[in-house]
C-alpha cells in the first residue's frame, strides 16, 4: 500500500483523493473530470411564485371585509384568513399599496358621514345622540379593520414613523371631514354646554352621553381648543351673575352652604365626564366668582352674627372656603381682630358691667380659644390675633380691669366659696393669669391682690392653703421675685 493511498483511507475531505484514483472513478462512472465549484444548498422548499392577479384578487377580498365592517354587515371571510392574505401581501412588498388603499377606503366612508349632521332641524339633544352613535360605531369599525390589518400596523407603520397608525387615520379622518366642519363643532359644543347648563340649573341629564362626546373631543385633540375656553367662560358668565343675586338674597350661612355644595358638583362634574385637566381652572373660576369676590361683603355681613352666637359648623365652613382664596385667610383674621376689640371693649368699657367684667372676660376668652381651635384649625395667626385683640380692648379702661380682676381672684380664695373643687379652683386661676398678662396695669393688681390676701390670711378666711400657695407661685414666675 502506497503512502498516498493510506493517507487517502484517513481523510474524510474528497478533495484530497489522488488524481489517478478520481480519474477512474469517474472513468467508471462516465463522468468527464471537471473543474472543482463550490458546493451551494439551497432551500428545501422553494418560495412560490404569485399568480399575476393575486394582488388585485387579495385587495378585493380585503375591501369586502373592510366595506362589510363599514356597512355593519356579515362577513363572508374568516379573520384568520383576512389576516394572512394581508401578511402575504407584506411579505411580497405589497404593504405601501396596501396601506394607501386602505386609507382611501376609509377616507370615502368618514367623508360621506357629514352629510346626517348637516340638516338645521335636527333637535340639539338628538343631534348629539346621533353624534355619539357615529363616533362609537366608528371606533368600533376601526377597532375590527385593525385588526385585520394588524401586520400591516406592526410592520410597515412601525417602519415608516412618517405615516399614521391604522388608528390615527380613524381619528385624523373624523376630525377632518367631520368635527373640524364649523357647523358641527358648533353644534356639538353648544350642546354640550346645554346640557351642563341644565345640569346646573338641577335638571338630570345623560352623564354617559356628555362623558362620551367629552372624551371623543379629547381624542380628536381639540378638546382644548373648541370646548374648554367656551366652557370655562359660560361657567364665569354663571357664577359672576349668581354670586350677585344670592349675595341680597341669602344670609351668610345659606350663602356659604352653596357655595359648598357648587365647589362640590363642579369637582363631580370632572369626576364623571370633563377632562381631569380642566379641574384646576373650572374650580378656580367658582371660587373667585363665589367667593373672591365677595370676601368683603361675606365678613361684613355675617361673621359678627357667627363669632356672637357661637355657629361652630358655620364659622368651619367659612374658614375653609375662605382658605382656597387669596388673601382669604388674611382678611378673615382681620375682621376677627376687630370683633374681639369691639365685643371686648363693650365689656370692659361700660361701669354697670364692673361686677360681671372678669367673668364675661373669661367666657368671652374661652369662646375665642374655642372658635380657634375648633374653626380655625388651630392657625397661629388667628391665635396670635386674639391675644393682641385683647391686650388692645382690655387696656381702653386704665387700671379697673386690674382691680377687679383681683377682687376676683379675692372671691374665689376667700372662705365660704363652695362653687369649686380644687381642681376647678386651680384651672380657674390659670384662666385669671392669662387675663393677667394682658393688662398693663399689673402693679395695680399686685396691689390689690396683697392687700386682700392680708385680709385672709389676718382673719383666716382663705378656702384654701393650696390655691393660695398656686395663685402666689404663678405670679411670681410670672412677675419674678
Amino acid at each position: 500500500m502506497t503512502e498516498n493511498t493510506v493517507n487517502s483511507s484517513r481523510r474524510p475531505n474528497f478533495s484530497n483523493i489522488p488524481q489517478n484514483g478520481l480519474n477512474r472513478n469517474l472513468n467508471l462512472l462516465n463522468i468527464k473530470p471537471t473543474t472543482a465549484k463550490k458546493l451551494v444548498i439551497k432551500n428545501l422548499k422553494s418560495e412560490p411564485k404569485l399568480p399575476d392577479d393575486y394582488r388585485e384578487q387579495t385587495w378585493d377580498k380585503l375591501r369586502s371585509a373592510v366595506l362589510a365592517i363599514q356597512q355593519s354587515k356579515p362577513n363572508q371571510y374568516s379573520l384568520e384568513e383576512l389576516y394572512q392574505a394581508v401578511e402575504n401581501m407584506c411579505n411580497h412588498k405589497m404593504a405601501p399599496t396596501l396601506y394607501s388603499r386602505l386609507y382611501n377606503l376609509t377616507e370615502n366612508h368618514v367623508s360621506h358621514n357629514i352629510e346626517q349632521f348637516l340638516a338645521e332641524s335636527m333637535d340639539r339633544f338628538l343631534f348629539l345622540k346621533k353624534m355619539n352613535e357615529t363616533w362609537l360605531a366608528h371606533c368600533n369599525q376601526m377597532i375590527m379593520i385593525r385588526s385585520i390589518f394588524l401586520y400591516l400596523d406592526r410592520t410597515y407603520v412601525l417602519q415608516n414613523p412618517n405615516i399614521s397608525s391604522i388608528w390615527d387615520i380613524g381619528l385624523e379622518l373624523f376630525s377632518k371631514y367631520i368635527l373640524l366642519n364649523t357647523l358641527v363643532q358648533t353644534r356639538v359644543v353648544e350642546g354640550l354646554l346645554m346640557l351642563i347648563e341644565k345640569e346646573r340649573q338641577g335638571d338630570k341629564v345623560d352623564r354617559t352621553l356628555l362623558k362620551s362626546l367629552l372624551r371623543m373631543l379629547t381624542d380628536l385633540q381639540i378638546y382644548d381648543k373648541a370646548f374648554e375656553q367656551k366652557f370655562l367662560q359660560s361657567t364665569e358668565r354663571l357664577y359672576a351673575a349668581e354670586g350677585q343675586r344670592l349675595m341680597q338674597e341669602l344670609e351668610v350661612p345659606d350663602y356659604l352652604a352653596h357655595v359648598d355644595k357648587r365647589i362640590n358638583e363642579e369637582n363631580e362634574r370632572v369626576l364623571h365626564y370633563l377632562d381631569s385637566g380642566t379641574k384646576y381652572q373650572l374650580i378656580h373660576t367658582v371660587e373667585k366668582q363665589l367667593l373672591s369676590e365677595h370676601v368683603t361683603n361675606i365678613l361684613q355681613k355675617g361673621l359678627d352674627q357667627l363669632l356672637s352666637e357661637n355657629r361652630i359648623s358655620d364659622l368651619t365652613l367659612l374658614y375653609q372656603l375662605l382658605s382656597r382664596v387669596k388673601n382669604g385667610l388674611t382678611e378673615l383674621c382681620t375682621a376677627f381682630n376687630g370683633f374681639i376689640k369691639t365685643r371686648g371693649r363693650t365689656i370692659v368699657i361700660d361701669p354697670e358691667k364692673d361686677k360681671t367684667m372678669v367673668q364675661e372676660l373669661l367666657d368671652f376668652k374661652d369662646a375665642m380659644d374655642n372658635i380657634v381651635v375648633t374653626c380655625f384649625n388651630r392657625n397661629e395667626k388667628f391665635s396670635n390675633s386674639l391675644k393682641e385683640a385683647f391686650e388692645h380692648f382690655i387696656n381702653q379702661r386704665t387700671n379697673k380691669p386690674a382691680e377687679l380682676i383681683a377682687k376676683f381672684v379675692d372671691s374665689k380664695l376667700r372662705a365660704g366659696n363652695k362653687e369649686a373643687t380644687e381642681e376647678e379652683l386651680e384651672r380657674l386661676l390659670d384662666k385669671i393669669m392669662v387675663l393677667f398678662r394682658f393688662i398693663h396695669g399689673k402693679d395695680v393688681f399686685e396691689a390689690f391682690y396683697k392687700k386682700d390676701l392680708a385680709k385672709r390670711l389676718l382673719v383666716g378666711k382663705s378656702a384654701s392653703v393650696d390655691a393660695e400657695k398656686s395663685m402666689l407661685s404663678k405670679l411670681k414666675q410670672e412677675c419674678g421675685g
